[in-house]
């Protein structure tokens, strides 16, 4: 059976299926088989060609099931989208087929007052949920920059951290992920409930190995955050202002570092950059004491901005991690970036870089915990000269000790520390046996594949 013939058949088993809405427009078609993928001018001209043959919205578990059931009798791969927006193609349908997206799928089910724990379909936005979560004293633990739009189900399945992680490390950290409910791609398939250990395997997966359609995650109380600035003239002290912020016992949501150079190419709206290096911190009311005297054993110039409003406009959190590049690259396209862990101590590694790359390479800090330990991790400004200096730049900041997130790969592995998961393949083996989840984006399953 051909490709065409199969969508066809699909088709017809869905045609009358309750709460399904099928689209095959193709404007929608191309705006739901991409995401922030032009962030890498490695993956655009690879992932631009890339097309979904028909849009599927299913509204209840139970159409997701029936959906799931005609992929499988069909052969038709499935690739599930959030808001898309992730930024390595990680809902890209690279064989085609059919997008699910989760958008029809927003309930919060339910929310434990005594813990906090809140199970929720993945379709909800975070924005939501948080403003939910929030008025039962509660809020989400970790959030990407794109938390206005983007959904539960999306970031777990393809975000790791963001901001929170000064606080609460990352999304696949013991804790954070309690359980989810998953339907495989099979002819007869149903919801199955994972607990905590099982669920890890779908955790940062990129939806390749089950249709997550409900989640149960653990919260904090909540904070009304401040928003407070700090301006460096050097870099050095910069940096150790941060960590020496990241050390103390002062609560923290979120610590950024930006060079001069960065600020320099911000929106208006952020403020002046003033030639100095700035921090951005969100801080618990009762910290801003504690920041201000730090601040000024560094000889630093500390601001207060007031207590968040998330109610709506811009704030530091849209200043921080991948935004930061979104506002790099609409100020300047001729720009990418990189992720890595930097080494401890921090300086010697940037500054070696600095020498060898001049500015070509733009530093961006975020505070993070790491097994407990605060770390420093970097998504640096790349001035794009081509892949083969690109790779080179990322062999240097290895040499150097750094630990690399390559956001310029396309599978689950090659974007992280480089290795197979097999829990990961095994739960596809369990839930997608006939690999048409979100096709070539476990390098795992594709070497296993190619050695059966």
């Amino acid at each position: 059976m051909t490709r065409s013939e199969a969508l066809l058949a699909l088709r017809q088993d869905l045609a009358n299926v309750p709460e399904l809405d099928l689209l095959d427009d193709p404007g929608q078609l191309v705006r739901c088989s991409r995401d922030a993928y032009d962030y890498s001018p490695v993956l655009s001209p690879k992932l631009e060609g890339a097309r979904a043959q028909l849009v599927s919205r299913p509204k209840s578990v139970a159409a997701v099931e029936q959906l799931a059931a005609a992929c499988a009798r069909h052969g038709v791969p499935l690739t599930v989208r959030g808001s898309g927006t992730g930024n390595y193609g990680q809902c890209v349908p690279l064989d085609g087929g059919v997008v699910m997206l989760t958008t029809g799928l927003q309930r919060i089910r339910r929310l434990d007052p005594s813990t906090g724990v809140v199970t929720v379909e993945p379709g909800c936005l975070m924005s939501h949920l948080d403003q939910e979560l929030r008025r039962h004293g509660r809020q989400l633990r970790l959030l990407p920059s794109t938390w206005r739009s983007a959904t539960v189900g999306g970031f777990v399945a393809g975000g790791s951290g963001g901001i929170g992680s000064i606080r609460w490390g990352f999304l696949r950290d013991p804790g954070h992920l309690l359980g989810l409910e998953v339907v495989p791609i099979t002819t007869d398939a149903h919801g199955h409930q994972l607990d905590e250990i099982e669920a890890e395997a779908l955790n940062h997966s990129y939806g390749t190995n089950g249709i997550i359609t409900a989640l149960t995650l653990s919260t904090a109380p909540a904070v009304n955050w401040h928003q407070v600035c700090i301006d460096c003239r050097d870099w050095a002290n910069a940096v150790a202002l941060l960590l020496a912020c990241g050390r103390s016992a002062v609560a923290l949501q979120l610590a950024t570092a930006l060079e001069a150079s960065v600020l320099e190419r911000l929106p208006g709206w952020s403020g002046p950059a003033m030639g100095q290096h700035r921090l951005l911190l969100l801080v618990a009311p009762d910290g801003i004491a504690s920041l201000k005297r730090l601040a000024a054993d560094a000889g630093a110039d500390l601001h207060d901005l007031g207590a968040e409003d998330l109610s709506g406009g811009n704030g530091l959190r849209e200043l921080s991690w991948n935004h930061t590049t979104l506002h790099m690259r609409a100020s300047e396209p001729g720009w990418t970036y990189l992720q890595m862990l930097l080494p401890q101590p921090e300086l010697p590694a940037m500054q070696a870089l600095r020498n060898q790359w001049g500015d070509d390479l733009l530093w961006h800090l975020e505070l993070v915990k790491q097994q407990g330990s605060v770390r420093v991790a970097a998504l640096p400004l790349v001035r794009w000269r081509g892949a083969a200096l690109l790779e080179q730049l990322m062999d240097d900041c290895r040499a150097h000790g750094a630990v690399v997130f390559n956001p310029h790969v396309i599978t689950v592995e090659d974007g992280g520390l480089g290795v197979v998961d097999g829990d990961q393949v095994a739960a596809k083996q369990r839930f997608d046996p006939a690999g048409l989840m979100n096709p070539g984006k476990l390098r795992g399953w594709l070497e296993r594949v190619e050695n059966s």
